[in-house]
């Protein structure tokens, strides 16, 4: 992404965190909550499928690119629209603050 036009951001993403609500009995209830709205790039890497709960189930790898924001972390989530990218890792490309790269994954349910 460096050297990239910002147009390359195409994609209106929603960052996700987990909440946690007790739910009256000793426990927790986790839900999925929105941090922010941001501008991102989406480029596949690769696929690959596997037997889950007795059918096939498919899971994807993307690298998401958006601009730099602190306190992205791999306990958080993308959205578009219904599709949902599990971050799995985060790299602040060239360390300067400039850019983050998401190593995400999407998951067939």
């Amino acid at each position: 992404m460096n050297g990239q036009a910002i147009g390359a951001l195409r994609h209106r993403l929603t960052l996700e965190q987990t909440s946690l609500t007790p739910d009256g009995g000793g426990g927790n209830t986790e839900s999925w909550v929105q941090v922010a709205q941001v501008w991102g790039r989406i480029a596949p890497l690769s696929g690959r499928e596997s037997v889950e709960a007795a059918r096939i189930a498919g899971r994807y790898r993307y690298e998401i690119t958006i601009r730099y924001r602190a306190g992205v972390e791999p306990a958080m989530r993308f959205r578009l629209g219904a599709r949902i990218f599990h971050i799995l890792a985060i790299e602040d490309i060239g360390e300067r603050g400039k850019w983050l790269k998401a190593l995400c994954e999407e998951r067939e349910l």
